[in-house]
């Protein structure tokens, strides 16, 4: 028997009623890691009071989770192919769960600093091994759907997130935002223990640990760099020159290291994949975008718009209707077209919706942020079932976990890299907007004058005051637009990545071939 017929004998029937027990599961699973990446984003303040921390020291809540989670994610598909699927799934599920728990019991910053290192080393095999379940659980034709309902957890995470969590710290406390957890973590724990049929493992040789050691520096270097670059003024500093040194470094002994090797950490035969390729290459570039956006509307609306953390969070949410309704129409129609058409159509819409944002200006109404909002989204749903589904359809099964795995920490490491530069060239955007716009304010400006006459009960001081804090709500506006901006030129760019992908030939005896049985 070759080695991919005996991967395929490996993964075991499922029974008709288990397999809505398995998507349940690997649905809460998804969503559930999904939320926490942006839902503790919001409690860093009064984390902040209650832990008795400074704002630096307490921004460690979440970088101690992004870089153990991106860490951990690497070695996911050894370790279910070593240990078998649902060991390692349920491990995961009931680490997480506790390592919550542990966070909302923290009495220290420490405390919860290595709580949320724990949660982050569990919380990773949570996406993979849920995109690795489905996968093993439905045929091909009708993985689109499978897809589709896996897709609306990655992606409802971080749209209901910042509200959930400004809900939850306003009327409860900060330590719900961690509490949320336990139940659907035991939920999901039970259903898939219950339903989740034990596999034969895959592997059996030895993990590469100096390959594991060289990659998880390079990643974690690069994330530290990433998510403190901003505060400490990027190549300024020494901590981050350091770190940028020791990611290029680490990389390039990583290569070295998995050229020579054996039996390499991440098999280079993954990479003889097309499909796979260039899934990593658009799914990297579609987390720039995702959570670049994420990351920018909530200060917009918050701190420029005026709107409170709840209101915010309910005018993003038509985003997360949009995806929805994309996810489902692509999920659907994914057997009977090209891959690549729903794809293009949502790279168009993608693109559409952030040119329409990028001509926003200070006093944009809800209803432009709500439709361009819904646009943005469904571009993402036709991108993102269809992409996950076309990525892993030419790869063979003993492969899937690893390839996963390494979806997950591209998407992962993408949206760090574009929130980084989001954040980055906001900050340089505003800076020059302000320094253009402050060149009119002059005795010899007539709107000036007229203003600063016609302020009721303010003095020439307090009323350039308060043209001081306009010009710099316009800068802050101007600089966040340019994002948008440059943002829809780069999808316009990916588009011809497309070319990389390719829809599989299969033959009806190979597709029955590869089909779990559902008894």
């Amino acid at each position: 028997m070759s080695a991919s017929s005996a991967a395929k004998a490996s993964v075991p029937a499922v029974a008709l009623g288990a397999t809505g027990l398995v998507t349940f599961g690997t649905l809460t699973a998804t969503m559930m890691q999904a939320l926490d990446t942006t839902i503790a984003n919001v409690a860093l303040p009064h984390m902040q009071g209650s832990l008795s921390a400074s704002q630096e020291q307490v921004a460690w809540v979440l970088t101690s989770y992004i870089v153990a989670s991106a860490i951990a994610t690497t070695p996911t598909g050894y370790l279910a192919n070593r240990y078998g699927v649902k060991r390692i799934f349920l491990i995961a599920v009931a680490g997480f769960t506790i390592a919550s728990m542990l966070c909302g019991l923290a009495s220290s910053l420490t405390e919860i600093v290595l709580y949320r290192l724990l949660q982050g080393v569990f919380g990773a095999a949570l996406v993979p091994l849920s995109q690795t379940t489905l996968l093993d659980t439905y045929p091909p034709e009708k993985r689109g759907s499978a897809m589709a309902a896996w897709g609306v957890g990655v992606m409802i995470g971080p749209i209901i997130g910042p509200a959930l969590g400004g809900w939850l710290t306003e009327y409860y406390s900060w330590r719900w935002v961690f509490y949320i957890n336990l139940p659907i973590g035991v939920a999901t724990f039970f259903a898939l223990k219950t339903a989740l049929p034990d596999a034969r493992p895959r592997r059996s040789e030895p993990m590469d640990f100096t390959g594991f050691l060289f990659l998880s520096v390079a990643i974690a270097s690069l994330q530290l760099m990433l998510d403190r670059g901003q505060s400490l003024d990027w190549f300024k500093s020494t901590e981050i020159i350091i770190e940028c040194g020791l990611a290029i470094a680490s990389f390039y002994l990583f290569i070295s290291h998995t050229l020579t090797t054996d039996r390499p950490f991440i098999s280079p035969k993954l990479f003889k994949d097309r499909n796979l390729v260039g899934g990593l290459v658009l799914i990297a570039m579609l987390g720039i975008v995702l959570f670049s956006t994420f990351a920018l509307l909530p200060p917009f609306l918050q701190r420029l718009q005026g709107y409170p953390v709840i209101t915010a969070g309910l005018v993003m949410a038509p985003r997360g209707i949009g995806t929805m309704i994309a996810m489902q129409l692509s999920g659907r129609i994914l057997h009977r077209v090209d891959a690549r058409l729903p794809i293009l159509c949502g790279m168009i819409l993608l693109a559409y919706s952030l040119h329409w944002m990028s001509n926003f200006n200070a006093d944009v109404g809800v209803q432009e942020v709500v439709l361009s909002g819904m646009v943005q989204g469904m571009g993402l749903g036709f991108i993102f079932v269809p992409l996950s589904a076309v990525t892993f359809s030419t790869l063979a099964p003993e492969y899937r976990g690893d390839g996963t795995s390494l979806y997950s920490l591209l998407r992962n490491i993408g949206s760090s890299v574009g929130i980084a530069l989001a954040f980055a060239y906001q900050d340089y955007g505003t800076k020059m907007a302000h320094a253009v716009l402050a060149e009119n304010i002059t005795p010899f400006n007539p709107a000036l004058i007229e203003y600063v006459n016609s302020s009721n009960g303010l003095n020439a001081a307090g009323a350039l005051l308060g043209v001081e804090s306009e010009l710099q709500r316009q800068s802050a506006v101007i600089g966040m637009l340019g994002d948008f901006h440059y943002m829809a030129i780069g999808v316009v760019c990916a588009i011809p990545f497309l070319l990389l992908l390719r829809p599989p030939k299969m033959s009806e005896n190979e597709k029955a071939s590869d089909v779990v049985v559902i008894e």
